[in-house]
């Protein structure tokens, strides 16, 4: 059974919506929209939340969002006690973060990369496994912090 994904966007990332899912689909993965559904102008905090909360909860295993620079999706994943999120534009990157920092959440941006590269970003990511060992007590360390007031 393949991951359940969390897939969430803003307007900026709405082009890219229908792409990503699909790919998602059509390699086995089940996905939840958390939306949005059209090019109409809206907050990316109000869509990266619930895909967060979804991911930290554990509904689903690893999550996706879009904006149009992944930056402000990425920042309010990161707000979310359990996330790792991490914005990436290249695919070592993108797996790198998924072996090295066991990253729960990919964000990237649809103005920054187009679609071929958005769907090897979310292979990469979404094929990738934590490799534990060393990088164990690295993750523990950052999510620490989480605890520090």
């Amino acid at each position: 059974m393949n991951k359940k994904i969390a897939f969430a966007c803003d307007h900026g990332g709405y082009e890219l919506k229908d792409t990503i899912i699909k790919w998602l689909k059509d390699n086995g993965y089940e996905v939840v929209d958390f939306g949005c559904n059209s090019t109409a102008s809206v907050d990316y905090p109000d869509y990266a939340l619930p895909a967060s909360q979804a991911v930290a909860r554990g509904e689903c295993e690893l999550g996706v969002l879009v904006c149009g620079t992944g930056i402000g999706m990425s920042l309010c994943a990161n707000k979310v006690k359990g996330i790792r999120a991490a914005c990436c534009s290249d695919t070592f990157s993108a797996k790198m973060t998924r072996l090295h920092n066991n990253s729960n959440i990919l964000c990237f941006g649809a103005r920054v990369v187009g679609a071929g590269l958005a769907i090897e970003l979310v292979r990469n990511f979404v094929e990738s496994e934590f490799e534990g060992d060393r990088h164990i007590k690295r993750v523990e360390k950052v999510m620490a912090i989480e605890n520090i007031q």
